[in-house]
């Protein structure tokens, strides 16, 4: 045989021994490193409140971090009506504000930034 087929044959033996479990064994501990490390930030960021009195100005009306509040509701599946409620607003100011969540680019938007 000749140096280059023993070289070929040196390589189909090696790729044929390749043991994938050491490497799905790294994977999956990057991932609950990263699991891990993704619940500390979300635990960090601020959840909203629809009763935080921040909310509303001392006229009564939607305040920026009410607004918010209402898109991120709107975000995260409520309807109107239940805007409308736990904000304590008209369903109109509700309807109002999903228009202007839709327009905005819905839950694809840029998140305003609470607190």
């Amino acid at each position: 045989m000749t140096k280059h087929g023993n070289g070929k044959h040196a390589e189909k033996v090696q790729a044929e021994q390749f043991d994938p479990q050491p490497l799905l064994e790294l994977i999956a501990g990057i991932q609950a490193d990263l699991d891990r490390l993704k619940g500390l930030v979300e635990s960090a960021v601020p959840k909203f409140d629809p009763a935080n009195p921040h909310n509303k100005t001392v006229d009564g009306k939607l305040s920026e971090e009410g607004v918010e509040c209402c898109y991120r509701m709107f975000d995260d599946g409520a309807s109107r009506y239940s805007v409308a409620r736990q904000m304590k607003i008209s369903f109109a100011a509700a309807t109002h504000r999903f228009n202007a969540w839709r327009k905005a680019g819905g839950d694809k938007r840029t998140r305003e930034l609470l607190g």
